[in-house]
């Protein structure tokens, strides 16, 4: 990319000062030149400018060149880390390996300064055998290497990554990173080849990548270059060959990328334990759609945790509210590039809430109809202990909410501790056959018996006040002590 001469004197765009040392076939040479000196000369209309000879004792290198700038302009000392960053970019044949090195105040640039390998989430090779790229993209959670052959048999070498979060490719310095450069020997020859296939869509702005193409610079062909030597000519059928191939390998890389976001999409969304807990009842092919819905959420670009959390939780009430109207297929036509068609679907909240209530009560029903099939059957105690402890709200709607312990049965003195009363043995041994629970400031107790079970006026009252002188005693030595009047379930005050 070098043919034309004009990048010969471009650094004095940035500095007053280059000096050059160069050793070929044991010749050595040293010059320096100077931006002022060279405008003196053209002022005094001289024909001629003769850099200045330096001494080459101070080369200690055998072969190779060895540029110097000294005295930048437009006060680029001051923005090292800009310049450092740009540099590794520019250049991808920094390092010791292709015995190319660059330094900025003696401190040298290196792959790592391009500050954008480890922003990649999913990772897409070609012609990379020996994995070099996944190396340096040290955060990878997916990585497939591509054949790197095209269509005319040329090859090419690079990579094609997504990051987790679009806001990742504006970096610090405010350079757009969402962008596949095209490099050349080791040069950058376009900046964007991404743009040439006007991709707009959401897909797109997580892309980021490196397309190595040194055959378009072939010796024997004609120069590919533009005259700002920062773009290729857009018709030269080599670069058309190159074009096909980057938009084959996109198509590909969109279908895995919307595979593996609708997998995070998912996993992301049931960390929420309300969805898990939702998800879980879903069939197999409820769960399957669900996913899509998920998967197309996360690849929206929304930044705030929160917010996409918000929206996981929407997405599960538009759900229900399709899937009521035995209409979830409607999902489908949700688009990630369509995300008014999203807002749309969440905006009827009327329509949602009689979704919901009627669920709910969809759901009431079933429990209560359960309890009274196990009461006909005369079911074991436990059974129904079991089935009323998970609906209290059977026993009382005002318990729906109510807290304590998880543990049923427990001996009274394990439900409130090892504490020290004066407990009589009897009273100790008191059971609790459901729960011990509290709900605005009020101490429940429950306890069942089996559906045949009958017991008189007396026996209720003594077993009332077991319990009561036994939760009295507790509730005071552990400093829980509220005072307060309770009734059975017929209304009536103890």
């Amino acid at each position: 990319m070098g043919r034309k001469g004009i990048g010969k004197l471009s650094l004095f765009s940035i500095a007053k000062t280059i000096e050059v040392r160069t050793v070929k076939d044991n010749q050595r040479s040293a010059f320096r030149m100077q931006l002022d000196e060279i405008k003196r000369k053209i002022g005094e209309r001289e024909a001629t400018y003769k850099p200045e000879v330096l001494s080459t004792e101070d080369i200690d290198f055998e072969k190779g060149t060895q540029i110097t700038i000294t005295d930048p302009k437009k006060r680029i000392y001051q923005a090292a880390s800009a310049l450092r960053t740009r540099l590794a970019r520019r250049f991808s044949i920094i390092g010791s390996a292709n015995h190319f090195a660059v330094s900025i105040n003696d401190e040298a640039v290196s792959h790592t300064d391009r500050d954008y390998y480890h922003k990649v989430q999913y990772l897409w090779t070609f012609g990379d055998e020996k994995g070099s790229y996944k190396k340096l993209c040290t955060e990878v959670e997916s990585m497939e290497n591509l054949p790197g052959r095209l269509d005319s048999g040329d090859e090419v070498q690079g990579w094609i990554g997504t990051v987790e979060e679009s806001g990742k490719l504006k970096d610090q310095h405010g350079d757009n990173l969402n962008r596949i450069v095209v490099l050349v020997r080791g040069k950058v020859a376009q900046e964007d080849i991404l743009e040439e296939f006007g991709e707009t869509g959401i897909f797109s702005s997580y892309l980021i990548g490196e397309v190595h193409a040194d055959f378009l610079d072939a010796d024997d062909q004609d120069d590919i270059a533009t005259s700002s030597r920062q773009r290729i000519i857009e018709d030269d059928p080599r670069y058309e060959v190159l074009k096909t191939f980057i938009g084959k390998t996109l198509k590909k890389i969109q279908n895995e990328w919307t595979r593996l976001r609708n997998e995070e999409g998912s996993k992301k969304a049931i960390e929420i334990p309300a969805i898990k807990e939702w998800f879980n009842k879903l069939g197999p092919d409820q769960k399957g759609k669900a996913k899509s819905l998920f998967g197309k959420i996360n690849s929206l670009t929304i930044e705030d945790p929160d917010d996409k959390k918000r929206l996981f939780k929407q997405a599960v009430i538009a759900f229900e509210g399709f899937r009521y109207k035995n209409n979830l297929e409607a999902l489908e036509s949700v688009s990630i590039e369509n995300i008014e068609a999203v807002t749309e679907i969440f905006s009827n909240l009327d329509d949602i809430e009689a979704t919901l209530y009627h669920q709910i009560i969809s759901e009431r029903i079933g429990v209560i109809r359960t309890l009274q099939e196990k009461v006909r059957n005369n079911a074991l105690e436990k059974v129904i202990q079991q089935h009323v402890f998970d609906h209290l709200w059977l026993l009382d709607p005002s318990w729906e909410r109510a807290t304590g312990s998880e543990i049923m049965e427990q001996q009274v003195r394990t439900e409130f501790g090892e504490i020290e009363t004066d407990l009589t043995e009897k009273e100790k041994k008191a059971r609790l056959d459901i729960k011990y629970r509290t709900t605005s400031g009020k101490h429940i107790i429950i306890e069942l018996k089996r559906a045949d079970h009958r017991m008189s006026v007396y026996d209720l009252s003594k077993q009332i006040s077991k319990y009561k002188a036994a939760m009295t005693k507790l509730l005071k030595d552990s400093l829980r002590w509220t005072p307060t009047l309770g009734q059975d379930l017929g209304g009536n005050k103890l």
